[in-house]
């Protein structure tokens, strides 16, 4: 089980490797076969599944994003914390909020996460 103090300062962490636009840092939280399931990828990638498989195509959608977004700034707003996952609940772009839910392999890594909007 995740603690509360190890969620809030694994989002920490993650707040600020997003913030550095860092693909490198940003890509150190999740495991080679990690799946990202996110409207984002719809409009992004234009892909209708919404779900994207592995760092290696991860990756690419991200660099994307971080293109289109150059002043990309994440702000933590909450952390909550369940067996294996934890979601974190942020101010995203264009003053969106978003609430992620991230899962946990064994190796400590995340290998998937689901994001969800409060509008598109």
């Amino acid at each position: 089980m995740i603690s509360v103090l190890e969620a809030q300062e694994f989002a920490r962490e993650w707040i600020e490797a997003w913030n550095s636009h860092n693909i490198d840092r940003i890509l150190e939280h999740y495991s080679e076969d990690f799946e990202m399931t996110t409207p984002m990828i719809v409009l992004v990638m234009n892909d209708q599944t919404g779900t994207l498989k592995g760092k290696k195509n991860v990756k690419p959608y991200w660099e994307k994003a971080l293109e289109k977004v150059p002043d990309l700034r994440f702000e933590l707003l909450d952390v909550f914390v369940s067996v294996n996952s934890l979601v974190i609940y942020y101010k995203a772009v264009f003053g969106k909020r978003a609430a992620e839910i991230l899962f946990f392999g064994e190796d400590g890594k995340v290998n998937r996460s689901i994001a969800h909007y409060n509008e598109i």
